[in-house]
């Protein structure tokens, strides 16, 4: 087969789309086993079919298509000096997973606020001084983790945290983080319930809510002909939020939701959810999770189901060719936020950590970590409150530029700027959420490797 991955874009403001196409563009990298293995990386819709649908749906061709350009960087060597200097440095600090069940998105993530940093001071860094960044550990819901880090990381004095790349995680400590007077920005949380979060205009993200993900999956997998639609579920707020919002567009769609069984973070054993399913004989089925799917999708295959019915989330859509029998995934769909990672990012995060073979939110930390590098800078201080007040402002009307060594020559020229990162336009809204985004969908190759 011919693996392919269509981007879809939607503007997100007043959550209406602005504009919604389905654009197919080739990809020209493969993706190798890496330490994601083992780790990974409601309305009428008709009657059910007799079996589950083998070989029913007929999903939306790619189109083929090349990458888009890189887009112009600044000359680090140009930048001018800063007229507004600050006697402490930006600290950045970084919650993400390098254990628990979202560790397979850590070291993309991870690289991209390196990346990020070590651009900002090669430029000659925010207000006179360099950046610094200090990583710490999120984990995930069963554990603790992550308040033990937040708590180490204010203790030394952060303006912002990067992360948590877990929703779930990430409602565990907003509290504790914004509350403390630091901005916390996600590069991968979607739960639609920050949007509106108590969160004193601390708390924003580079990644579009599920709102977003959900409707662009449910719609597709009607686009492919289902008219009836199975879910294995993780009943937290990620999982059930995106299970929502996938279940709104089915059947908005005229399709209908079948099943949806629930597990929860820690559970071991999905055999009654994938029996409950299968038995309600579906014409696709969705999994909601994360590297719970290396168990869920052989029980579900085990029974019949043909990869080509399933279709998964950017929890789970991971490099699983360490982790099972080759073809099991084949022709399997996912979803993941952000557009196609270019060829020069990817070299470039690779410069960084050459062991990485998963992009997935490298762009939207890249740009979590420059947006606050350039508000830092508009502000100019590196106390919390005062950078976020810039936030809205780095990323708005203004002119157009792409890395830091370009934004800052122009806010230090005395010019608006408008910053377009790796992960899109960003553009955020009064709640700190994106207003364009986008999502892309991948589908699994031979070696259960998403293409």
């Amino acid at each position: 087969m011919t693996a392919t991955r269509n981007s879809v874009r939607f503007g997100i403001g007043d959550n209406a789309p602005r504009a919604a196409k389905v654009a197919a563009l080739g990809l020209g990298i493969a993706l190798f086993a890496s330490a994601c293995g083992g780790s990974t990386p409601e309305g009428d819709g008709g009657e059910t079919s007799a079996a589950p649908a083998a070989t029913g749906l007929s999903c939306p061709e790619s189109q083929g298509g090349e990458a888009p350009e890189a887009n112009p960087k600044g000359d680090p060597s140009a930048v001018p000096e800063a007229t507004t200097t600050s006697d402490t440095p930006l600290v950045l600090g970084t919650l993400l997973p390098t254990t628990g069940a979202l560790a397979f998105l850590g070291p993309p993530e991870i690289a991209g606020t390196n990346l990020a940093v070590q651009e900002i001071n090669e430029a000659g860094g925010v207000l006179g001084q360099d950046v610094e960044i200090i990583h710490r550990d999120s984990g995930d819901t069963t554990t603790d983790i992550a308040t033990q880090s937040v708590t180490d990381l204010l203790s030394q004095d952060v303006s912002a945290i990067i992360g948590a790349a877990s929703s779930g995680v990430s409602r565990t400590v907003i509290n504790q983080i914004t509350g403390a007077g630091v901005i916390q920005i996600s590069p991968a949380n979607t739960a639609p319930d920050f949007t509106d979060w108590d969160d004193n205009g601390l708390y924003w993200r580079t990644a579009p809510s599920d709102v977003l993900q959900g409707r662009v999956l449910g719609n597709y997998i009607m686009e492919c002909g289902a008219q009836t639609v199975g879910m294995v579920t993780l009943n937290d707020a990620y999982g059930t939020g995106l299970q929502g919002f996938i279940s709104e567009a089915v059947e908005g769609a005229g399709g209908q939701v079948v099943a949806n069984e629930m597990f929860n973070e820690g559970d071991s054993q999905f055999s009654s959810q994938v029996d409950a399913v299968v038995a309600a004989e579906p014409d696709a089925i969705v999994v909601i999770s994360f590297d719970q799917a290396t168990s869920i999708v052989p029980l579900l295959t085990a029974q019949g189901i043909d990869p080509s019915t399933l279709f998964l989330v950017d929890g789970n859509t991971a490099d699983y060719s360490a982790d099972l029998d080759p073809g099991t995934m084949e022709g399997a769909q996912g979803t993941i936020p952000g557009p196609f990672t270019g060829d020069a990012f990817q070299e470039a995060l690779l410069e960084i950590d050459p062991a990485l073979t998963s992009w997935s939110y490298a762009g939207e930390s890249y740009d979590a970590a420059n947006v606050v590098a350039l508000a830092a800078e508009a502000a100019g201080s590196t106390d919390g409150a005062a950078v976020a007040a810039e936030l809205q402002g780095v990323t708005g009307e203004g002119e157009k530029c792409y890395d830091f060594a370009a934004c800052v020559t122009l806010l230090r020229d005395g010019e608006d700027i408008d910053y377009d990162g790796i992960s899109g336009p960003i553009t955020f809204d009064e709640n700190g959420d994106p207003t364009e985004a986008f999502i892309g969908i991948y589908a699994f190759d031979g070696d259960n490797v998403p293409q």
